[in-house]
C-alpha cells in the first residue's frame, strides 16, 4: 500500500465545504483522510504556506494528437497541464484524422494511460467536421468518448446538431458547441471594429458568435435537452445565456482566460499569438464576461489550449488561430479575477475544477475523502513573469508572454503521484 501525507496545507474546496489548514493522507491514489496532525509514518510533503486545491479540469483543450504532433502531443500536452495544476482535460476532435470513429478514440485513450493528466475525449458530431454526415455516436461512446463537438468549426447543418443533442443525454454524453455563423464570419481574422479598421485586417463581427449562441440555445429550449456553449467572448452571448438560464433552458457555458483579461487592442502588436477564434473583443465585452463569471451565467473557465509552431505563427494574417493556456490559466484568473475582488479564490477554483467536471459528468474536481488524489499545491501570492521558453508544452504561442502574474503552481499530484514540481526558484 503506497502512502503519503501532504502536511500543513490550506485546503480549499468550495464544493466540499472545506477551507481549513490540515494534512491530507493519500493511500493507493485516493484521499483517505483530511485532518490535523496526521502521523502515518510515511513520505511527507511539506505544504506550509501553500493552498491545496482540487486538480483543475480543463474542458477545452487541443492536443493535436494524432496528426499534428509537431505542435503538441498527448504526453507534452499533459506535461503542460500538470505544470498548470490541470489533472483532467477534455481534448477536442479536430485532429488528423478527425476523432470521428472508435479507432481514433481508442488511440487517444490508450496513449493517455501513461500521461501526466487524465485525458477525456470529445468525438465529432459529423464525419470529418464537414457537417454533411453524422458519426456513429453509440460507437464513439462505447469506445470511451464522453462528449460530442465539431469544435474548430460549428455544426453548420442544424438538423445534424439537433439529432446529436437529442441522442446525447441517453448516452450520458455532453454536446459542447462551437457557436459561430460562418457566413457572418466570412473569413475574418480579428474582431470587427476599431482595431480591424485601423490595421486594415478583415474582421469577424460579434454577431457571428451571437447568432450561433442563439441557435444552440433555441435548440436546447425546443428539445428540452442540455447544451454547453464553448469559449464565450461577447457581451450579447453572455446576455443570451443569462436570459436562457432564467427561462430554465438547460444551458451551461465556459469562457477562457484571454476573454476576461485581454482586449482587441493587443492586435496592434501585429503578433499572431494574440489571434484566436473567437477573437479578442472590446473592453465592454471583457467587462460583460467578468460579470457573467461573477453572477454564475458563465459556469466554467477553460483554456481552448491551441498549440501552433513559431513558423505557423510568423505571418500575422496567414497564421492559424489559437493560443496555448494551460500553464497560465490559474495565474491569469488569480491576477484578473481574484486580486481585483471579482471572485474569491475558492470561487475561481470552483469554476476551474468541480463545475467543468460536473458538466462533463466525470470523476474530477473534488478534494475530499474518497476522491482521487488529484491535487495541486499553489502559492496564490507568488509573483512570476511568463517566459514562453520555460513552458512545458511543445509550442510557445502564449498571449501572456512577458506578463507578470500572481499565483504559481508548486506541485501537482495525479492519483497521489507527483507529476510536476516547480523548480524555477
Amino acid at each position: 500500500m503506497e502512502k503519503s501525507v501532504i502536511k500543513n496545507a490550506a485546503v480549499i474546496s468550495l464544493a466540499d465545504n472545506i477551507n481549513t489548514t490540515a494534512d491530507i493522507l493519500i493511500e493507493d491514489g485516493k484521499i483517505v483522510r483530511i485532518d490535523k496532525n496526521i502521523d502515518a509514518g510515511c513520505e511527507l510533503v511539506d505544504a506550509h504556506g501553500l493552498c491545496a486545491i482540487p486538480g483543475l479540469t480543463d474542458m477545452h483543450v487541443h492536443l493535436r494528437d494524432p496528426g499534428q504532433t509537431d505542435k503538441e502531443d498527448i504526453y507534452s500536452g499533459c506535461k503542460a497541464a500538470a505544470a498548470g495544476g490541470v489533472t483532467s482535460l477534455l481534448t477536442m476532435p479536430n485532429t488528423r484524422p478527425t476523432v470521428d470513429n472508435a479507432e481514433v478514440v481508442r488511440y487517444i485513450l490508450d496513449k493517455a494511460k501513461d500521461a501526466d493528466a487524465h485525458v477525456y475525449a470529445a468525438a465529432s458530431i459529423t464525419k470529418g467536421l464537414k457537417s454533411e454526415e453524422p458519426t456513429d455516436i453509440e460507437e464513439l461512446k462505447n469506445a470511451g468518448a464522453v462528449a460530442l463537438s465539431d469544435d474548430g468549426r460549428p455544426v453548420v447543418n442544424t438538423k445534424l446538431l439537433s439529432d446529436a443533442m437529442k441522442r446525447a443525454p441517453s448516452l450520458n454524453m455532453k454536446v459542447v458547441a462551437h457557436c459561430e455563423d460562418l457566413y457572418l464570419a466570412d473569413g475574418g481574422k480579428i474582431n470587427e471594429g476599431e482595431i480591424s479598421r485601423k490595421i486594415g485586417v478583415k474582421g469577424i463581427p460579434a454577431s457571428a458568435e451571437d447568432c450561433g449562441t442563439a441557435r444552440e440555445i433555441a435548440l436546447a429550449a425546443a428539445l428540452d435537452v442540455p447544451i454547453h456553449i464553448c469559449h464565450v467572448s461577447t457581451k450579447t452571448s453572455v446576455e443570451l445565456i443569462r436570459d436562457a438560464k432564467r427561462r430554465g433552458v438547460k444551458v451551461t457555458a465556459e469562457t477562457a482566460p484571454h476573454y476576461f483579461s485581454l482586449t482587441e487592442k493587443e492586435l496592434l502588436r501585429g503578433d499572431a499569438d494574440y489571434r484566436m477564434n473567437p477573437p479578442l473583443r472590446t473592453r465592454e465585452d471583457v467587462e460583460a464576461i467578468i460579470e457573467g463569471l461573477r453572477d454564475g451565467t458563465l459556469d466554467a473557465i477553460a483554456t481552448d489550449h491551441a498549440p501552433h509552431t513559431p513558423e505557423e505563427k510568423a505571418d500575422f494574417v496567414k497564421a492559424p488561430n489559437g493560443s496555448i493556456g494551460m500553464e497560465t490559466s490559474l495565474a491569469v484568473g488569480i491576477t484578473n479575477l481574484v486580486k481585483p475582488g471579482y471572485l474569491t479564490f475558492a470561487e475561481l477554483i470552483e469554476k476551474m475544477s468541480i463545475n467543468p467536471a460536473k458538466i462533463l459528468g466525470i470523476n474530477s474536481g473534488r478534494l475530499c475523502v474518497g476522491a482521487p488524489a488529484d491535487i495541486a499545491l499553489v502559492d496564490p501570492d507568488e509573483v512570476w513573469t511568463v517566459d514562453e521558453n520555460k513552458l512545458h508544452g511543445k509550442s510557445k504561442n502564449t498571449p501572456f508572454k512577458g506578463r507578470t502574474l500572481y499565483g504559481k503552481v508548486k506541485m501537482t499530484f495525479l492519483n497521489g503521484k507527483a507529476v510536476f514540481e516547480d523548480k524555477d526558484e
